[in-house]
């Protein structure tokens, strides 16, 4: 989700030109798998890379999911400084497992429900109990508190920069909100619009009418560029060698390590498991904790040495698929850069008039 707001208007004070890239934090409690609310998060929570949970960027909104925490953010010392334009490129909040993900653990589920045994700490009974919940429908789908991470966010955005997320500023359309065609996303930016709108402006359906800019924007090309990269796709997304270091670091000795830690605490035999499988389950944990706000079952198989494998292997992918490990990821993002400054340069052009 791109947000693109601005107060272009004439000033002959200094200005402060501001960029803000953000991530979310939402603001579910937190229960061990028995529902007891816990005080601090699980240990291996700091190991979940791409799928940890926002709350541990920032663990005070687990308390006040509306804080502010001014110190995180640039303000100006003196009055002379006045916040011209805000862009903010947003991830969506907490979603579902995609379909191939849910496939997955319904396998490992399955495997440690029909060949675990138990061997006396009560982790594999528990794991045979536990219900499998997820259904491919749900596919990356948004969750509730999700949408819940989404209104908060706006709230607290509107809050650190008032002047810019005014109501004139949205009647008078001096922002947009941008999204890709992903259900996840396009839901995301629905919940920001309404946490500002409504939350903050405490403005009702009705008195926005006609204001077109309360409408999420789709625009694929700039909040999905790597789709439309055509270079991206036929050296990354359709080459079977460029994650090679990825399906290396699966068949390693750290890997089989954990491989055999773990078939020895399901009582299962080597052979049924593989690094895929073992992934899934620790996506599990991190799933539960993200969604339902408990410290699942399925985070009690593994200790903090897997975790610093898994947390690897998550890594080593993003890294050579989204990060620094091929030219063209980065290059790809351009557009998107372009569209930032171009706004940012607008900005200052309009305010010297």
């Amino acid at each position: 989700m791109n947000v693109l707001i601005s107060g272009q208007t004439k000033q002959t004070a200094r200005r402060v030109f501001i960029v803000v890239t953000l991530l979310r934090c939402c603001s579910s409690s937190v229960s061990d798998a028995g529902g007891a609310k816990l005080t601090e998060s699980p240990t291996l929570a700091r190991y979940f890379g791409t799928k940890t949970r926002y709350e541990e960027v920032n663990q005070y909104l687990l308390q006040n999911p509306l804080l502010v925490d001014k110190s995180l953010v640039f303000t100006p010392d003196t009055d002379s400084c006045t916040p011209l334009q805000i862009v903010a490129v947003i991830r969506h909040g907490t979603r579902y497992p995609t379909t191939k993900q849910i496939k997955k653990m319904k396998q490992v589920y399955n495997l440690v429900r029909d060949k675990g045994e138990g061997s006396g700490d009560g982790v594999v009974e528990a794991l045979k109990s536990w219900q499998m919940w997820y259904e491919d429908w749900m596919d990356g789908q948004l969750v509730e508190n999700g949408k819940t991470d989404m209104q908060n966010l706006a709230f607290r955005l509107a809050t650190l920069y008032p002047s810019l997320l005014s109501t004139e500023k949205l009647r008078g359309c001096h922002m947009k909100f941008v999204t890709s065609s992903k259900h996840r996303c396009v839901d995301s930016t629905k919940a920001f619009i309404k946490g500002f709108v409504e939350n903050y402006l405490g403005l009702k359906e009705d008195e926005i009418q006609g204001v077109e800019c309360t409408k999420p924007e789709i625009n694929d090309e700039l909040m999905r560029f790597f789709d439309h990269c055509q270079k991206f796709v036929i050296f990354i997304e359709e080459n079977a060698t460029a994650l090679n270091q990825v399906d290396v670091f699966k068949t390693s000795a750290e890997m089989n390590t954990v491989l055999e830690k773990l078939a020895g605490r399901l009582q299962v035999s080597v052979g049924d498991l593989t690094a895929d499988l073992v992934q899934v389950a620790f996506y599990l944990c991190s799933f539960e904790l993200s969604i339902k706000g408990i410290n699942s079952p399925w985070c009690k198989i593994f200790d903090q040495e897997d975790a610093e494998v898994l947390e690897y292997l998550n890594d080593l992918k993003q890294y050579w698929k989204r990060g620094y490990g091929h030219a063209i990821n980065s290059r790809s993002s351009c557009i998107l850069f372009h569209n930032i400054f171009n706004y940012l340069d607008q900005a200052v052009s309009e305010s010297e008039r």
